[in-house]
């Protein structure tokens, strides 16, 4: 491929260089000219397509057997290297669901697709219209004799629907559609009255408003209402038509341009409904037709405009995007028109200008071919062009060039205004921006343009373009035919210049018979900034041998009207509410009806015309109900869709996604990059378009579903989905995960295989499959570190952990232990494992003493460690524990003892549970301070169960006393010594009694401090040895206090002044004694020593008597510092006198004053003070009587608050009041006394005026006699009676009566002789003092005693 310089000449006309050729045949069937093989040859370009030969693949599923060609070895050996690389496309056959178009042995000779609408023309004369993406027929029509050449739709791109649209609106029209009456028209003749029933209606809605036109062979155009059948044209230009174009607002304007074999692009305007012939034909009939019609006289039948002729065949006609311009193609190159839409009022003169002509390549090739080869043009849409540089045809299309980048982003930022258009015309393509008209700059200034066309880019092609589509916008998409690989100049005769080919023979396309020898077509994929060849298809259809270039079409729906045409069909399901019959019903009317005949429909004026234009014209039918509704997978996928289209066959290209990717990598074996695809985008498998398909469509031996069950149906798809997400993307992971693995292992590489096992398998079956798999190549190593260390569900069986965990317990224990360790004993049988450790023991094959590794009983270790963690989770705990002490576990053990309450276990081994924390090899060297704190947690362990009765001390003391471990009894003996000593005496008992004498010992030997302490406070011990341990030991003090003991106080006193020559301990001894021949001893022995007379006198105090010791000093004898210890001596006992006389004064003074307190409170009175505040409550206040100061005072009328107002003492402050009696008629004293029974038990405290022992309060006139004493008490005299005299009666004569002779009533109150007399009897009763008072005295001293 070569790129042209494009340039252009003067009036808008663009001169192509015509100097280089395209090479290669024309490959064209309808002609039997072998092109010219003299070419000229370019200049070697750098940017040349790499030729990529992938002849032989088949990219879609061919319907019939092909004949396979015999390539030598260097291709086949091309192909595998092009097969390692994926293609960017994805090819499915569509000719299956086109079954209707292919009827009756038709074959298609023009295709469109556009929106929702696949239209293709046949070469019987029918035009198909099909509905995507479920190639529903919506409508099939018969318009032509002759082939169709060229179709159009108006408006291009048919609407979509809105978003916004109601579902009232497209129920009212598929409704209105269905339900419209059928029309009846009168029959063509007399003879032919038959009454035919009109198709029903297509829905009214925005997709399915559109005209289509076609061309033919027949020389017809042909423009129908796809809605309304009574719409519809069919013009007559008497030459075949080879293009025809629709205006963007033929609604409106009733315009199109047609061109053909005649040379002339004819412009049509207005043409009637039903047939007509063109004004430009120049039979008479027409030429009336048309004058009468201009002056207003006849039938209108519209104007036709010869635009353009005398350049040759017109083959292509493309009105732009915008309906701003209009480019045709003739032998003579390309044309370039502004039309008359959009124009200002001020411009309507420019409408119908040429403003670009660009030459075709001036070869002899050219010259021969140009009428024969149909040029493709294709405006672009630049809106809908996907771009790579959104990233989503990266992934299928590859990463961008840097320059392909900056021209992706120059295609979306270029001027909107400038529209581009593509053309491709035999081996050339002409990338063309057309501008829009203006005033002009530069040496143009003030010069008016309707427009200017700029070739922006020339490429030339080693094939003949069959179609052309811009893919994205760096990416340029060519249907390429190729040409034959062997052709005969001899036997195919050429053509001179001006012929063309016969329209006779078997080919589709006609044209003279020709040898069957044309290749596949090509698809391919070209990067406009680097014109390198991205991708090439060679596409095997039906037939291929015999089509020529014109035979192939190709059609792209962007990615964005895709897009809509698969909402389409679920947007009118869902607005409209209809169930899939229903919408059947409104896109194929006929299936609500039985006949399946087709229908006609003639015009009121086809008895003129004959039966067979009538036909052509009119004839319509309903395509045929297909089996069921099947929406093709690829057409669901995003992405843009590319048709190509054969007479024989459709196939469709998408975009490869990942899940094509996926089935790619599957079927190069490539299984890891499949995986870790799939692991990625799980959603492949998910939503699969073969799953998808199988989710919309309806089984054939099913009924399809109705609008009853829309909601049931809808419910089941949802459920069915659920568990096809949580399902299907796992397995087939798993899948390609063992294909991967079996990969690997048959590679033997064992290592990378087990790391792959680890990442891609995830049930318990694949894991207990693979690892015995392992097992048995011996790979124990490669795969153990990958098994799950944690249970599954469902678990992986015990077995496989077994196995492997059996393998090393035999082959590499320290790999065992950290296998144990890592994996939980939940996924194994643990007596199973327990077992074979246990043998590991019994049969000796592991041993305290051997050296593994240079390690000194390593495996025995490891053994024991395992067996007493897997006795442990096996509850058996006592077996565990033994397992600990001997590898001195210390805290295991302890930690097992504490948690299970265990203490008991240690009694088997006592020394070797103290010794947890001892290391054996350090034993020897360590201090008592290490042993000691090696050892304080067992000690205390079994001191603390000895005191609760669980470990008997006993048992202790014998296993030490036969291992000779002294230093271990200590412990245990001290710990059982000081936890008697700092509890209470009361709580606890002294367990180290039982084994007293060996204490002595043990404590002699390691803690003399214990030793003095244990023998003074227990008893148990036997002096006589202890007093041996001691000798022994030299232990003097120890000495002492046993001989003291004893008895033995002169021995005693001899070790203290003989062994110790301690003369102030032999005088606290002395002391302590208080033995006075023990003194005596003392001096004795001390006379003719001077130090011990020194000391005695210092220190003796006042033990003895002074003058004894200074008697017994011998005469002469010096003593040192005698004169200062007379001195002391003589102190001491001046000081002890001093004190001695001090304390008898105090004593003295303190009894005189108490017996002056006692004599004055004996003869002191009791004042009582009777303070009424109610009737029936009055205080009685003890007060002491005043003394002569404080009497003279209340003698004064000013210095006493208790004044009768005339300034003197009242009565009862007056007078000493002993008792107090009153008279109470109403006898309520016996209720008191029921009440009061038992004051004893009432401990309130009394109060003033209140009774001290029924704490009730005084009245004013109460009847019985009140007794107060010095303390302050007042009582009830029988409520103090009783007190003092429990269980005694009271007698009446004590407490008097209201009836009583003695009282006198004139005064008011008893005789003297009688009170003097009551008084001395009452004293007598009540001697024992206040009650009260002695109750808490009697508290008090009993509380001391």
């Amino acid at each position: 491929m070569t790129e042209a310089k494009p340039s252009l000449g003067d009036d808008g006309i663009n001169n192509a260089l015509g100097n280089g050729t395209s090479e290669g045949s024309t490959g064209d069937p309808k002609t039997d000219q072998t092109s010219s093989s003299s070419t000229a040859s370019a200049p070697e370009d750098p940017r040349d397509v790499t030729k990529r030969q992938k002849d032989g693949r088949d990219k879609v599923d061919a319907e019939e057997e092909e004949e396979e060609d015999d390539d030598d070895d260097g291709d086949d050996d091309d192909d595998e290297d092009d097969e390692d690389e994926e293609p960017k496309l994805k090819y499915a056959r569509l000719t299956q669901h086109m079954s209707a178009v292919y009827r009756n042995g038709d074959a298609t000779s023009a295709f469109l697709v556009a929106g929702d609408k696949m239209i293709a023309g046949t070469h019987n004369g029918n035009i198909h219209v099909i509905q995507l993406p479920d190639f529903q027929s919506v409508r099939v029509y018969h318009a032509h004799s002759a082939s169709v050449t060229s179709i159009s739709i108006s408006p291009y791109p048919p609407p979509s629907l809105p978003p916004n649209l109601k579902p009232e609106a497209v129920t009212r029209a598929v409704s209105q559609s269905v339900n419209r009456p059928s029309s009846r028209h009168p029959p063509s003749s007399p003879a032919g009255q038959r009454k035919t029933q009109e198709p029903p209606q297509v829905p009214n809605l925005p997709s399915n408003n559109i005209f289509i036109g076609t061309s033919s062979m027949d020389g017809n155009v042909c423009v129908q209402s796809l809605i309304d059948l009574r719409d519809v044209q069919l013009r007559n230009f008497a030459r075949p038509v080879q293009a025809v174009a629709l205006s963007p607002d033929y609604r409106n304007d009733r315009t199109y341009l047609s061109g053909g074999l005649a040379g002339s692009l004819v412009l049509t305007v207005g043409a009637p409904q039903g047939r007509s012939t063109s004004t430009i034909t120049g039979t008479a009939a027409a030429a009336a037709s048309g004058w009468l019609g201009s002056i207003g006289i006849g039938s209108n039948t519209g104007k036709d405009t010869i635009l353009h002729s005398g350049e040759g065949v017109i083959s292509t006609i493309k009105w732009s995007l915008s309906g701003k311009y209009v480019v045709w193609l003739n032998e003579h190159g390309i044309k370039i028109m502004r039309t008359k839409l959009h124009l200002d009022s001020a411009d309507v003169e420019d409408a119908w200008k040429r403003i670009g002509h660009i030459d075709r390549p001036q070869t002899d090739e050219w010259e021969e071919m140009a009428g024969v080869w149909k040029g493709r043009a294709e405006w672009i849409d630049d809106q809908t062009i996907e771009s790579e540089a959104e990233g989503k045809g990266n992934d299928a299309l590859g990463t961008l060039s840097p320059a392909a980048a900056r021209l992706s982003q120059q295609a979306q930022t270029h001027d909107k205004s400038i529209e581009r258009l593509i053309v491709g015309w035999g081996g050339t393509i002409w990338i063309i921006h057309v501008h829009p008209g203006g005033v002009g700059v530069g040496k143009h200034a003030g010069e008016k343009s309707i427009g200017r066309a700029e070739i922006v880019k020339i490429l030339r092609m080693d094939c003949i373009i069959s179609g052309i589509s811009l893919y994205t916008q760096t990416l340029l998409l060519v249907l390429a035919y190729c040409k034959p690989e062997e052709e005969e100049d001899d036997d195919q005769p050429k053509l001179g210049k001006g012929e063309r080919p016969s329209s006779s023979g078997s080919g589709p396309s006609g044209g003279i018979r020709r040898r069957h020898n044309a290749q596949p077509p090509e698809l391919r994929l070209i990067d406009l900034t680097s014109q390198a060849e991205v991708d090439k298809d060679s596409l095997t259809v039906s037939r291929f041998e015999r089509l020529s270039s014109n035979d192939y079409h190709l059609g792209v729906l962007p990615a964005s009207k895709a897009a809509s045409v698969v909402a389409s069909r679920g947007a009118l399901e869902a607005l409209a509410g209809f169930g899939t019959e229903m919408w059947n019903a409104a896109i194929n009317p006929r299936s609500l009806f039985s006949s399946g005949a087709s229908i006609r429909s003639r015009d009121s004026n086809d008895a003129a015309s004959s039966p067979r234009a009538g036909n052509a014209m009119a004839s319509v039918r309903t395509g045929p109900k297909p089996a069921s509704r099947t929406v093709h997978p690829n057409l669901i996928k995003p992405g843009a869709k590319i048709f190509i289209h054969s007479p024989y066959d459709c196939v469709l290209a998408t975009q490869r996604d990942l899940a094509d990717h996926l089935e790619w990598l599957l079927e190069h074996q490539n299984y890891q990059s499949a995986w870790e695809l799939l692991n990625d985008h799980p959603e492949i498998v998910n939503t699969s378009p073969d799953r998808l398909s199988d989710l919309f469509s309806s089984s054939p031996d099913q009924r399809p579903p109705t609008a009853d069950d829309f909601y049931e149906d809808t419910m089941s798809i949802v459920d069915e989905q659920i568990r096809f997400m949580n399902t299907s993307a796992e397995k087939e992971k798993r899948r390609i995960g063992g294909l991967w693995i079996d990969e690997l292992i048959e590679e033997k590489n064992w290592t990378r295989a087990a790391e792959v096992v680890a990442k891609v398998v995830n049930t318990p079956h694949q894991w207990e499959k693979l690892i015995y798999r392992f097992a048995e190549a011996k790979k124990f190593d490669e795969i153990v570190d990958y098994i799950p260390s944690e249970p599954m569900h469902p678990p992986i069986p015990g077995t496989v952990y077994e196995l492997v965990l059996n393998h090393y317990i035999q082959a590499d224990k320290p790999r065992f232990k950290e296998l144990l360790d890592r994996w939980g004993t939940e996924l194994f049988d643990v007596t199973e494992i327990t077992s074979v450790l246990e043998n590991q023991l019994r049969f000796r094959d592991v041993r305290e003493d051997s050296v593994d590794d240079g390690e000194k009983g390593r495996d025995w270790r490891i053994v024991m460690e395992s067996l007493a963690r897997l006795y442990e989770v096996n509850s058996r705990y006592r077996e565990a524990l033994k397992c600990y002490i001997r590898l001195q576990d210390a805290d295991s053990a302890m930690r097992l003892i504490r948690d299970n309450h265990l203490a008991d276990a240690v009694t088997d081994d006592v020394p070797s549970f103290i010794a947890l924390r001892v290391p054996e090899a350090e034993l020897n060297r360590m201090s008592v301070s290490d042993l000691e704190e090696a050892t304080s947690e067992a000690i205390t362990l079994l001191v603390d169960e000895a005191h609760r009765g669980l470990i008997k001390p006993g048992v202790v003391v014998e296993q030490l006393e036969r291992k000779n471990l002294n230093l271990y009894l200590y412990f245990y003996f001290r710990g059982l010594w000081r936890e008697y000593r700092e509890r209470p005496v009361d709580e606890t008992i002294s367990l180290v009694d039982d084994f007293a004498d060996l204490a002595v010992h043990i404590f002699v030997l390691f803690d003399r401090e214990l030793l003095m302490d244990f023998l003074k406070v227990s008893t148990s011990y036997r002096f006589e040895e202890a007093a041996q341990e001691c000798e022994q030991a030299n232990y003097i003090p120890e000495l002492v206090y046993l001989y003291s003991k004893t008895g033995r106080m002169k021995d005693a006193l001899y070790l203290i002044i003989d062994r110790l020559s301690d003369v102030s301990q032999a005088i606290s001894f002395a002391k302590e004694q208080d033995d006075p021949g023990l003194w005596e001893d003392l001096l004795d022995y001390s006379m003719d020593k001077p130090r011990f007379i020194r000391a005695l006198l210092e220190e003796v105090g006042t033990a003895i008597n002074p003058i004894t010791l200074v008697r017994r000093i011998p005469e002469g004898l010096e003593i040192p510092g005698l004169r200062e210890g007379l001195k002391h001596i003589m102190k001491e006992h001046e000081i002890q006198y001093s004190i001695s006389s001090g304390v008898a004064r105090v004593l003295r003074s303190e009894v005189a004053a108490y017996q002056n307190q006692l004599r004055n409170g004996q003869r002191k009175g009791i004042k009582f003070e009777v303070l009424a505040h109610a009737q029936d409550h009055v205080d009685v206040q003890v007060k002491e009587v005043p003394s002569v100061a404080a009497a003279k005072a209340l003698s004064s009328p000013t210095a006493t608050p208790r004044t009768g107002g005339t300034g003197t003492a009242t009565p009862s402050e007056a007078q000493d009041i002993a008792t107090l009696t009153d008279t109470d008629p109403t006898g309520d004293k016996q209720q008191k006394q029921h009440q009061h029974q038992q004051p004893g038990h009432d401990h309130r405290e009394s109060k003033p005026g209140h009774c001290a022992s029924c704490y009730e309060p005084f009245t004013e006139w109460e009847t019985e006699t009140l007794v107060g004493f010095a303390c302050g008490h007042v009582f009830h005299i029988t409520h103090l009676l009783e007190d003092l005299h429990p269980g005694q009666a009271v007698d009446a004569g004590l407490v008097g009566s209201s009836n009583s002779g003695d009282e006198d009533r004139t005064r008011g109150g008893r005789f003297v002789g009688s009170k003097v007399t009551h008084a001395r009897l009452l004293r007598d009763r009540i001697e024992g003092g206040c009650p009260v008072c002695r109750g808490k005295r009697e508290v008090v001293e009993g509380s001391k005693g």
